[in-house]
């Protein structure tokens, strides 16, 4: 069942929430549950990767205890090099876990220590986020996690579902974010085999997010924007130009779709924080070696938005679900 999106977006960039430990951090607790200290990195404020986060300190709580388990946060505002060091400062704190809630953080955790078990959510693709060569689906290293990649095959197939009449679909995403990158060319490529003309309108960062988006409604009947955290961050942006100019988006997750799109196949970020906090559980506990933990996944959902969808007089087949 979907949940709803909605949570309060973290208090203050680049502000760690302290609070003190049963035991020291980073002694590994062998398996006793506890005092153990876990610290979460967001790369940007957005409502999906917040309710990653919700969901993950949610299902830790409910196994520890308040007592048994305490989060250190930190929100890098969408700089590479915020996340770096919010990174490194759990790595000298010893926290027992690390949450990289999205790419930034992954690969800044992945290169700060090779000792700390790392934990990926939010993330779209591990191998294009890590450089991996040959990936079967398990990184090997202290780096495991939750993917909110979903067939992005379906994202074409729904694309031409909701718009056979289109030509034209322009493909908005940050050039900077490498799973942005991904997710274009795979979509491009399973669009143009359906016959579509694709255009790639990319755009370097939020200074250049409306001027980006004006020239790709333009030339474009559709727009598809992966699970881009520039544009989930900024969807009124976005909102302001497509919706006067009567171009519907397709959106990579719920929060875009709500904000500035009319349809998605997504998954519930809550539930892939669960999903995420279950698996840290495990690792803390030393059930589970990260090491040999595949990416997890989960079910994906169809789902629209009513506002934006009655906006630009657009009717959904039945299979959708409509966002709370």
């Amino acid at each position: 069942m979907h949940k709803k999106l909605l949570s309060a977006a973290l208090a203050a960039a680049m502000t760690l929430t302290l609070a003190a430990c049963g035991t020291p951090a980073g002694d590994g607790n062998d398996g006793d549950d506890d005092g153990y200290t876990v610290g979460i990195c967001e790369q940007m404020e957005h409502v999906s990767l917040s309710e990653a986060t919700r969901g993950f300190k949610d299902a830790l709580t409910g196994i520890f205890g308040e007592d048994g388990i305490e989060f250190k946060e930190g929100n890098a505002l969408g700089e590479q090099s915020s996340c770096a060091a919010i990174i490194d400062g759990f790595v000298s704190d010893g926290v027992d876990l690390i949450l990289a809630n999205a790419t930034y953080p992954l690969q800044a955790a992945a290169s700060a220590t090779a000792d700390i078990p790392v934990l990926g959510t939010s993330v779209t693709d591990y191998a294009t986020a890590l450089g991996l060569e040959g990936f079967d689906g398990t990184v090997g290293s202290n780096v495991s996690g939750t993917s909110d990649l979903v067939p992005l095959g379906d994202q074409a197939a729904l694309i031409a579902e909701l718009f056979p009449g289109a030509e034209t679909v322009g493909l908005l995403y940050c050039s900077g974010e490498p799973n942005s990158v991904y997710q274009i060319e795979t979509v491009s490529d399973a669009l143009e085999a359906m016959g579509y003309a694709c255009e790639a309108f990319a755009f370097t960062d939020v200074n250049d997010l409306s001027s980006v988006t004006e020239r790709a409604c333009e030339e474009s009947d559709v727009l598809y924007i992966p699970t881009d955290n520039t544009v989930a961050a900024n969807t009124e942006t976005v909102a302001n130009i497509v919706i006067p100019a009567g171009v519907p988006v397709v959106g990579g997750d719920p929060g875009i779709c709500s904000g500035c799109g009319v349809a998605t196949i997504t998954c519930d970020y809550y539930e892939l924080g669960r999903l995420t906090g279950e698996l840290a559980a495990g690792i803390l506990r030393g059930e589970t070696d990260v090491s040999t933990l595949p990416i997890q996944y989960l079910e994906p959902l169809k789902v629209y938005d009513s506002a934006n969808c009655e906006a630009l007089g657009i009717s959904v087949p039945e299979g959708y679900t409509a966002l709370a």
